[in-house]
């Protein structure tokens, strides 16, 4: 029996000595930690960002949106931006759609 339990084992000789609660809690703390200053504060300041970015929108910004469309902003609503994206092609987009806006004159394409 000895080939398949160890001889040590077997006898149940004294237990590892155990620590405390906060010593086994401490990895995942620091875990914790690690994980926020690393992933969530920094997509928390992205996510900021990008409302700000949405809210500013105003006619005739011209934007890129996730999908990669970039065209001007003609109109908009509480929801939606109308999209000029070549001379008289106008496309009604997400407004949270908008990844970026672009500096003035960067589409040199659409009318103005």
């Amino acid at each position: 029996m000895g080939f398949f339990i160890s001889d040590a084992m077997a006898d149940g000789g004294a237990a590892a000595a155990q620590g405390g609660g906060f010593e086994a809690l401490l990895p995942l703390i620091i875990l914790f930690v690690v994980f926020y200053f690393l992933l969530i504060r920094p997509q928390q300041k992205k996510a900021k960002e990008h409302k700000k970015l949405v809210e500013a929108l105003s006619k005739g910004s011209e934007v890129v949106t996730y999908g990669g469309l970039a065209g001007k902003v003609r109109d908009m609503d509480e929801n939606f931006v109308d999209l000029e994206i070549a001379n008289n092609v106008i496309v009604k987009v997400e407004r949270q759609n908008v990844s970026r806006e672009l500096p003035k004159g960067t589409l040199k394409g659409t009318a103005e």
